[in-house]
């Protein structure tokens, strides 16, 4: 089984909600997917996507992703899909870095291989805990009440967990308004809810502490990417008592493990911020033995890469999950139907094989490259 062509696809993900916000100004309104199709010469088929947060989340952006998928996708013709590790050391070998761009190649191997084999991709990652997974929203920086409301609309929709965005500039209202987000994020808080707050890098140690100081006592949840470097963390992870989740920090396996080494209680495993399924596995490994919680995330996207997510979350034991991210509802445009399990208390892959995903082409258009036959 060989890889004989890899087809690149540029499609549109208009965001659900109009205007997403994050810390430090940043605002989307749609997203870039870098969508990938490998054929094998047995006539299997793998899809794989990659969709960078705009250009200034982490580094990556629409165009270096396609750029990248340029370099690395003409390497692995000839390879075989299903050697997973082998497809990373061919990667590694051609281009440094560029974890966006090799997510896309690197899932879609995985899809192909669990295509030829008949299993779900979950069961080649490690098998499935045959558990609902609980969604969780993302919520971006707002007017409190009408965070709040999003609450309540993502609650009755089956979310039990909720990502909440923070990051107010002085000139906007600083400190105080984050606190006054976060309390009234929580107000309807419901037993068996897990709260993230999210400050993607945006804050200093000092205007953390002083937004702690301004909450209410009791409010239950954990703070996500406070500050941009891990010396910032570390100090405020001294002087805190709420649990500290890394996200931007942690996307290689040096950095994971920098993370299970004490440095934070637990991470967002981003798929393409990882490099793929395979970094995720051992990212998820590495946190399993040092006992830090997970949610598994990608920075957005459509239908396939909400597929991988719930692949990998599926193999996460019950007790470190907190969440995986249904970035599919963070888009308008729908790519693929997936093979889903849904119940009052989450969702979980069925038992299609590979990513379970049926992609409607006719929304994917023509390939913006083509490599091989």
């Amino acid at each position: 089984m060989r890889i004989t062509r890899i087809a690149l696809y540029d499609v549109e993900l208009p965001y659900a909600g109009g205007v997403y916000h994050l810390s430090g100004g940043r605002t989307y309104t749609s997203f870039e997917a870098s969508i990938v199709r490998v054929t094998c010469d047995d006539g299997t088929e793998g899809w794989g996507e990659s969709t960078p947060f705009g250009s200034t989340y982490i580094a990556a952006h629409p165009a270096g992703t396609r750029a990248a998928i340029g370099l690395l996708a003409p390497a692995l013709l000839g390879a075989d899909p299903r050697r997973t590790e082998r497809i990373g050391d061919v990667m590694d070998r051609t281009l440094t870095g560029h974890q966006d761009a090799r997510t896309a190649l690197d899932v879609a191997c995985w899809d192909a291989f669990g295509r030829s084999v008949g299993l779900p991709v979950c069961e080649l990652l490690g098998g499935s805990t045959d558990t609902a997974l609980p969604m969780m929203s993302s919520l971006g920086a707002g007017d409190p009440e009408a965070m709040r409301a999003q609450v309540a609309a993502y609650r009755a929709r089956g979310y039990r967990a909720h990502s909440v965005k923070i990051g107010a500039s002085e000139a906007e209202g600083g400190p105080a308004l984050d606190a006054e987000r976060i309390a009234a994020s929580l107000a309807d808080r419901q037993p068996g809810e897990f709260f993230l707050v999210d400050a993607n890098g945006g804050l200093v140690v000092e205007s953390a502490l002083r937004m702690l100081g301004l909450l209410p006592p009791g409010l239950d949840f954990a703070l996500e990417a406070p500050c941009a470097t891990w010396s910032e963390t570390a100090s405020l992870r001294r002087r805190c008592s709420c649990p500290i989740v890394v996200d931007e920090l942690a996307a290689l396996d040096a950095d994971v493990a920098v993370a299970a080494g004490g440095a934070a209680d637990g991470i967002n495993l981003k798929i393409s911020k990882a490099g793929g399924l395979t970094p995720g596995r051992r990212h998820r490994d590495l946190c399993r033995a040092s006992g830090l919680t997970i949610t598994v995330q990608d920075t957005v996207g459509s239908s396939l890469a909400l597929a991988a997510i719930l692949h990998l979350g599926a193999t996460v034991p019950t007790r470190l999950l907190r969440g995986v991210l249904n970035c599919e509802d963070m888009v308008t445009r729908r790519v693929a139907a997936l093979d889903t399990v849904r119940t009052d208390d989450g969702i979980r892959p069925g038992t299609a094989p590979g990513l379970g995903a049926t992609v409607d082409e006719d929304v994917l258009g023509e390939p913006v490259a083509v490599w091989g036959d």
